[in-house]
């Protein structure tokens, strides 16, 4: 029983997503704090004022703002986040897979190889029901 729990948390995909989810919440104080003492004033110098945000507003009331600015900063945090996933995490991760992930898997068989492995598994199947 613990040997499948094991099986089941050791495989990539679940480890990958993992070490995702903990970076990815572990950065977001980091990259929040970036963006918002260096990217938001730089975008809002871009767009003229740090009070609204770079965007426009539809009508006269203040809540029809468009920010654009508060996209664009999603957007750099989102970069930021990933490219530290990826090369503090997963590059390492999966080199280090490549180099204790076990044995190579040998060359496949091709179709007709199968084809008469197939046939043999027939062939005694059939010779063992007479």
């Amino acid at each position: 029983m613990l040997k499948g729990f094991k099986d089941f948390l050791l495989k990539g995909n679940v480890i990958d997503l993992a070490v995702a989810v903990v970076v990815g919440a572990a950065f977001t104080a980091i990259v929040t704090a970036f963006s918002d003492n260096i990217i938001d004033p730089l975008v809002a110098a871009a767009g003229g004022s740090d009070e609204m945000g770079f965007g426009f507003q539809i009508t006269d009331n203040p809540e029809t703002f468009v920010n654009i600015g508060a996209v664009i900063t999603a957007g750099i945090n989102f970069v930021i986040i990933a490219a530290v996933v990826y090369f503090v995490l997963i590059m390492p991760y999966n080199h280090a897979k490549e180099r204790f992930g076990g044995p190579k898997k040998g060359p496949e068989a091709t179709e007709t190889e199968l084809l008469a492995e197939i046939r043999d598994l027939l062939a005694d199947r059939s010779a063992s029901q007479d």
